[in-house]
């Protein structure tokens, strides 16, 4: 990957409060211990499990890592 799922992730802060994926993104930001270097799955989805926050859900992170293999693994 050319970089990490933060900060391909921090490119849909900004959006509406209806914007889940915005909300992910912002909420994502502002967790100090989030893996900022991290571009593994398995390694994001179990410090996202572990945070268990009704805005970083595991559902718009899954949403948001295939987007980021898609765009960012070329």
């Amino acid at each position: 990957m050319d970089r990490s799922f933060y900060h391909f992730a921090l490119r849909y802060r900004g959006g509406g409060r209806d914007d889940v994926k915005a909300l992910f993104a912002e909420k994502m930001f502002r967790d100090a211990s989030f893996p900022k270097d991290e571009e593994d799955f398995d390694s994001l989805s179990r410090y996202i499990e572990d945070q268990a926050d009704d805005d970083l859900r595991s559902t718009t992170f899954d949403e948001l890592y295939a987007i980021y293999v898609d765009l960012c693994s070329m």
